[in-house]
């Protein structure tokens, strides 16, 4: 799991879903704003070929603390990532309400 002093804020323009903040770096995706209580990190473990195409397979789900994304608030796998995301957003949207 990354440290705090990891994640470092964006600068300029970048990708939004449904409002939210969307990075990806490699195989990690984060998905929402910092200044909540909590954001959701989309770990891509596997890919699967379909027509050619490298497809997200097997994604490990965090919502994690955003004062300190050591702490895990709820953690699970999904295959796909729309099906991940859409879980992930789930748990993220539970646990900024909390």
């Amino acid at each position: 799991m990354a440290k705090q002093n990891d994640f470092a804020p964006v600068e300029g323009k970048f990708l939004r879903y449904k409002d939210q903040p969307l990075v990806r770096e490699g195989n990690t995706i984060c998905y929402g704003d910092k200044s909540e209580k909590c954001f959701l990190i989309l770990e891509i473990m596997s890919y699967k070929k379909e027509n050619g195409v490298d497809l997200p397979d097997k994604v490990f789900i965090q919502v994690v603390e955003s004062a300190d994304p050591s702490v895990i608030v709820k953690q699970g796998e999904k295959d796909g990532l729309h099906n991940a995301l859409t879980l992930g957003m789930i748990w993220l949207d539970k646990a900024n309400r909390n």
